[in-house]
């Protein structure tokens, strides 16, 4: 991997070499940059537990962004300020680390903020109003989209539906002159309109394709819901239409995707941000963001294509730039749990005689896994049912890795409990969402039954107390991005709205919880010698919290605001009483 100047000064004091000093840390006159002082300080490395009082209570950073020191005694550092240092009273406040969201789709989180999102919509009756209300302000013949809906979080079943779905008359009665795609939560399902499926081309003789389902009603026709590999169909005539638009249109509403995501992100504390997913097009716009000093925080991404697409185009990777990284490769084995579309072992417990979809073959994740060893990236496969995550930890197995290659397995929501101690032995990163949890303990049970759901459901506390290292996120936009709601169900296990508690034994300790957000994070991508802690030598990318997460009350909780977010040293994003 890279040895970064951070890297070099980090290692040089680990032995002793240096003060607390490196880099670039003054200004012109000789200063240092920034002070923060009067703050409730948690470095993640070396620190007191929440009992015993914060880390430390001021920090200095250097003009180059880097941290300087962490103490509590600022008279120390008096040589270092002037007049020309900034200032910030943290008020007493709790100051960490900032958040790194370990697993989720940049763009798509970009493109939910601008186009329709049913996370918070209650049933199927509001998410047509807001389709039919779309579509009288868009021009005929315009794609409408949306995406988050989740037939099991509804209040109510809809009277017309085919295996818990709605079917698709009255979206389509009211929508009759706009192709309409409403993605899945999960990602992993989506629901068609009429129009859009003729389009599509889509009828009752369309045949299921491999990996996916087109769900049907009791004569044969298709009820307007696409599962994994499916949807294809839909999409594929969605991107048609996307085609007609300029070049220059098509980057200009990428752009104010980026654009609303980056500030989303920020208000929420995130300061470095891994995408599970990126094409090539994104590659180059973001390598031209980057070099325009336009990304205003960090950027780790995955590139997704199929094998045949990526085996003769890797020129150039992996990539490193300033804020922005491309050092590995998505692929996926399954689907989503919600759905159907995880890869179980064993059936189903609600749907009896079926076990999910295989939704790529296991040859072609072995391919895709040779290509990430040639060019030295990271792998990283989406498995979410035991069968995909067994599949997954035998591929790597089989390639025979160093003990320090850190592959990943994106979501491990079910594993069966003889595979969780392999994920220590291989050296694989469980990258987990602890929101998914919650999220789906409403279906979950019913999806896997008591004793499988209990023993190898989210198993964090088994993960990490047979050494696996779990990295935390939210997979927006398929969850909100707001990593507090994720931090508390890692920590009680329990719905934010109180409707359920999934098998609290599994849940992480409040400085396991933060290290999964933070430390653990940043080792997932190679860069624990650049950020995810508050020690010298590493960039200066914090929050400022309104509750210390190491002790405040379950219940308070989620009333944790975002106060000020810093990267690499400069306000990101403040409210009011933030200076």
């Amino acid at each position: 991997m890279k040895l970064t100047a951070n890297r070099l000064c980090l290692l040089l004091l680990l032995l002793g070499l240096l003060n607390y000093s490196c880099g670039d840390k003054t200004n012109a006159d000789g200063a240092a940059a920034l002070l923060v002082y009067n703050a409730s300080l948690w470095t993640e490395q070396g620190c007191a537990d929440a009992g015993a009082g914060p880390c430390g209570t001021a920090m200095l950073v250097g003009q180059d962004g880097n941290i300087i020191a962490v103490g509590t005694d600022t008279t120390e550092w008096s040589d270092l300020l002037s007049a020309t240092t900034r200032r910030v009273d943290a008020g007493g406040n709790f100051v960490m680390p900032g958040f790194i969201e370990g697993h989720a789709h940049f763009s798509g989180l970009g493109s939910s903020l601008r186009n329709l999102n049913f996370l918070r919509s209650k049933n199927w009756n509001e998410i047509v109003a807001m389709v039919a209300d779309r579509a009288a302000d868009t021009p005929e013949g315009d794609w409408i989209s949306g995406r988050g809906w989740h037939q099991e979080k509804w209040d109510q079943p809809h009277d017309h539906s085919v295996g818990g779905y709605p079917v698709h008359d009255e979206l389509s009665r009211l929508t009759s002159t706009h192709p309409v795609i409403l993605r899945h939560a999960s990602g992993h399902a989506l629901f068609a309109n009429e129009k859009a499926m003729d389009l599509a081309g889509v009828n009752r003789e369309t045949p299921d394709p491999p990996g996916g389902r087109v769900l049907r009603d009791a004569t044969g026709d298709p009820t307007g819901v696409f599962e994994e590999r499916a949807m294809d169909l839909i999409t594929d005539a969605y991107q048609n239409f996307v085609q007609t638009m300029t070049p220059e249109s098509r980057k200009s509403e990428w752009l104010a995707g980026i654009r609303a995501a980056q500030a989303e992100c920020l208000k929420n504390g995130i300061t470095s941000f891994q995408d599970a997913g990126t094409k090539y097009q994104e590659l180059d716009w973001y390598k031209e963001l980057d070099a325009a000093d336009s990304l205003q925080l960090k950027l780790w991404v995955m590139l997704r294509h199929s094998y045949g697409r990526m085996a003769n185009d890797m020129e150039g990777l992996p990539h490193y730039g300033d804020r922005f990284t491309c050092a590995a490769i998505k692929t996926e084995l399954d689907g989503a749990l919600g759905s159907y579309g995880a890869w179980l072992i064993e059936p189903y417990f609600d749907n009896p005689g079926f076990s999910g979809q295989n939704t790529t073959l296991v040859a072609t994740v072995d391919s895709i896994a040779d290509l990430a060893l040639k060019h030295n990236m990271q792998l990283c496969v989406h498995a979410i049912g035991d069968r995909g995550v067994r599949e997954t930890l035998d591929v790597i197995a089989s390639k025979q890795l160093g003990k320090d290659a850190r592959w990943r397995i994106e979501h491990s929501q079910h594993i069966d409990p003889e595979d969780i101690p392999r994920y220590a032995e291989l050296n694989v990163i469980a990258s987990m969402q602890g929101i998914h949890c919650t999220s789906d303990a409403l279906f979950a049970e019913n999806r896997l039954g008591t004793e499988r759901a209990r023993t190898g459901a989210y198993p964090w506390r088994s993960l990490l107390d047979a050494g696996a290292v779990v990295t935390n996120g939210t997979d927006a936009p398929v969850e909100d991005v707001d990593p507090i709601e994720s931090f508390y169900a890692s920590v009680t296990r329990r719905r934010a709205d109180g409707k359920a508690t999934f098998f609290p034994e599994q849940r992480m300790t409040r400085e396991e919880a933060l290290h999964s957000y933070t430390g653990a994070g940043a080792y997932a991508a190679f860069e624990e010698n650049e950020k995810g802690r508050l020690l010298p030598g590493l960039a200066a990318d914090f929050v400022v919290l309104s509750n210390d997460l190491r002790s405040c009350a379950d219940e308070d909780i989620l009333a944790t605001e975002i106060l000020a977010t810093y990267v690499d040293g400069e306000l990101a994003f403040a409210k009011a009483v933030i200076k």
